[in-house]
């Protein structure tokens, strides 16, 4: 028995045009992944090259943390993003403040600066008016200071003075660990109050 011509025939036409469309869909889809080095660039296009901005905030306050504990805060009033030599630099000024936590998530350090940077790899410099307190009370000022992601050391190879509540201590250059407990100071002069 076989199926009746009236049917086969609608059968085949069904078939046309199912694969009528198909093959309109097929040319469609590869059409729009074809390859852009015939069309021209636009020359009003913006282009961003190395050491150009990339985006501006204000009123900025980030977090950085490991494994998902704080590790610092840092506010700024203005925020510029730059790419430089491949690498992300934020560029912050407008009362820049950068706070220090422990492992418990006690604040142990605070920085305040003009202007600051921070690189990719969590160092960051201030510069102007750079005053960094511990929470011990102790108080270094300085116009320039880095502190090293690497091994969480703070640096200055600039005039620093050091108050703490019996001494102050004044030089060019110092280093500390973050938390400003153990620190030393370069070419360095002091007055200290001497207990009897």
């Amino acid at each position: 028995m076989g199926i009746p011509l009236k049917h086969s025939a609608t059968l085949r036409r069904g078939a046309h045009t199912l694969l009528l469309i198909l093959c309109t869909v097929l040319i469609a889809v590869l059409s729009g992944c074809a390859s852009d080095s015939g069309r021209e660039s636009d020359p009003n296009a913006p282009v961003v090259e190395d050491n150009s901005p990339l985006q501006e905030s204000w009123q900025v306050e980030f977090v950085v943390s490991e494994e998902g504990v704080r590790k610092s805060l840092i506010r700024a009033g203005h925020v510029t993003e730059f790419r430089v030599e491949g690498k992300s630099e934020q560029h912050l000024d407008q009362g820049v403040k950068v706070e220090f936590f422990d492992a418990e998530g006690q604040r142990t350090t605070e920085i305040t600066a003009d202007r600051a940077v921070v690189y990719d790899n969590q160092d960051i410099e201030g510069m102007g008016h750079v005053v960094i307190r511990s929470s011990d009370n102790t108080v270094i000022r300085t116009e320039y200071a880095k502190r090293s992601g690497l091994d969480r050391r703070i640096r200055s190879d600039r005039f620093v003075t050091i108050d703490r509540p019996d001494q102050r201590i004044s030089g060019y250059g110092f280093e500390s660990d973050q938390e400003i407990r153990h620190y030393r100071i370069f070419r360095g002069s002091g007055e200290g109050i001497l207990k009897q």
